[in-house]
């Protein structure tokens, strides 16, 4: 096997013109193995400014947060203070959704594994205050539940922000002191921002994006997403070396570097098991467990997340067996084929595990019926339109419809579709570097499928 030395030197060659290859303005990455951490750093953390990365600056990791609210969760589980299949409600009697017969029945284990049923793309803006995360609960009562708890996986993020309150309540106090007291300050972790009040003070990274595909990347309007979402991923952020203690820290049965056990033994290895299986979709794993999105492959399994804020993306893959994680952070751009090359290399050299392949469009795809797909899909952020043209044509009109898709200026963009395998179907061109599949699911009387699953599972709203 290559050496972590030959890595760190590959990775120092050629980080810098990658960056410029897929348009990305600046990246951090940090690698871990047989014990020794490696980072680099190249680019600049925001084009406005030009001022350049370093190892010590500190991106927005995105939903990777979930993987720490997720342990917080875990850590009452280990004291002995939450049972993960008893309902929400026993531990907070306010939760409520617009099924409240569901909301009877969702468990702690239903929201940590994205299976609790209700919509979760809920990003509302309560404040500033140490009350966002509990003002939220408010926010979320006429949310409707898309299908039964348990029955299907479908991303949540408002169900990550449910698990933070319940953080709230039984540490009694802030969900960003929580993080502090209970898993920053254990794992000796000095650059990391629960807020943008944190953050201004390192070197920060500022997100880029296009008004629209091809026009360009240009610094973000807005630094994060709202206080009331920092559970599920809104605005914490970190050296890539950071990200990496945390990891090291589950490779090792919950041991911080110091020796501090942050989990107890076994619940590590418990938050990787697989918990629920997921449809094939080409950029998230193949199935789910405690917060980990687990991807089993032939040669052994793979753990980690990815999170998306606004103009930044963030990567982390852990072998298990082989002890090794890799962390890349990044601030816009092609960041999908950033991560598959830099990850892609240092994984395979390290560990000989290749990434799962990336799913390609076929050169002549066949044509289509898509009469059981022809409709609208939609949740409360976007509107989902799929229509079929006299020559075959499929097409998928993606329309933004909250707030911060207007704030930010996205217009609406227009994919056409080709058949991949069954009834998931691919867009021909990329999306941000990747080409997106569509599962179309759950076929009913009349012939036409209930949901079009993206990650979420968006239900037909034309029935």
């Amino acid at each position: 096997m290559t050496t972590l030395t030959e890595v760190s030197d590959w990775i120092a060659e050629h980080l810098p013109t990658l960056l410029e290859q897929y348009d990305v303005p600046a990246a951090a990455v940090a690698v871990l193995a047989d014990g020794e951490v490696v980072d680099h750093a190249a680019g600049v953390l925001s084009t406005a400014t030009g001022v350049e990365a370093t190892t010590d600056s500190v991106f927005q990791i995105g939903s990777i947060t979930k993987l720490w609210t997720s342990s917080l969760v875990m850590q009452l589980v280990d004291e002995g203070k939450v049972d993960l299949d008893d309902v929400v409600q026993k531990y907070l009697p306010e939760f409520r959704i617009a099924d409240e017969e569901a909301a009877s029945r969702i468990t702690i284990r239903q929201l940590l594994t994205h299976t609790s049923g209700f919509e979760g793309d809920i990003f509302t803006d309560t404040g500033v205050g140490d009350d966002a995360v509990e003002r939220y609960l408010g926010v979320i009562h006429d949310v409707p539940q898309l299908f039964p708890p348990g029955a299907m996986w479908s991303y949540n993020n408002a169900g990550f922000c449910v698990l933070g309150r319940l953080v709230e309540v039984l540490r009694g106090t802030t969900y960003d002191a929580a993080l502090r007291e209970h898993l920053i300050k254990p794992l000796g972790i000095t650059h990391a921002a629960t807020s943008p009040y944190e953050a201004i003070l390192f070197r920060a990274a500022v997100g880029h994006y296009e008004d629209a595909p091809g026009s360009g990347y240009h610094p973000t309007p807005i630094w994060a997403l709202v206080r009331s979402n920092v559970p599920a991923g809104s605005m914490f952020a970190m050296s890539a070396r950071s990200l990496l203690a945390f990891a090291r820290m589950h490779l090792e049965d919950g041991k911080a570097a110091d020796g501090t056990q942050v989990l107890a033994s076994g619940t590590p290895t418990l938050m990787r098991a697989k918990q629920a299986d997921l449809p094939y979709l080409g950029h998230l794993g193949t199935s789910w467990g405690l917060g980990f999105e687990r991807f089993d492959l032939p040669t052994g399994d793979l753990v980690g997340h990815d999170g998306t804020t606004i103009g930044q993306s963030a990567f982390l893959r852990i072998v298990p067996d082989a002890g090794v994680a890799v962390v890349l952070l990044t601030n816009g751009g092609s960041a999908g084929l950033l991560f598959r090359d830099v990850a892609g290399h240092a994984l395979r050299e390290l560990t000989g595990r290749s990434l799962p392949d990336e799913p390609l469009p076929p050169p002549d795809p066949p044509r289509v019926d898509a009469s059981r797909y022809v409709g609208t899909y939609a949740s409360s952020s976007v509107t989902l339109e799929v229509s079929q043209v006299d020559d075959g044509a499929v097409w998928l009109d993606v329309i933004p419809t909250d707030e911060l898709s207007e704030e930010l200026g996205e217009q609406p963009q227009r994919w056409e579709l080709v058949q991949y395998a069954g009834d998931t179907l691919i867009t021909r061109e990329r999306d941000t570097g990747l080409h997106r599949l569509m599962a179309f699911l759950d076929v009913d009387a009349g012939g036409h499928t209930t949901y079009l699953h993206t990650g979420r599972a968006h239900a037909r709203a034309d029935a």
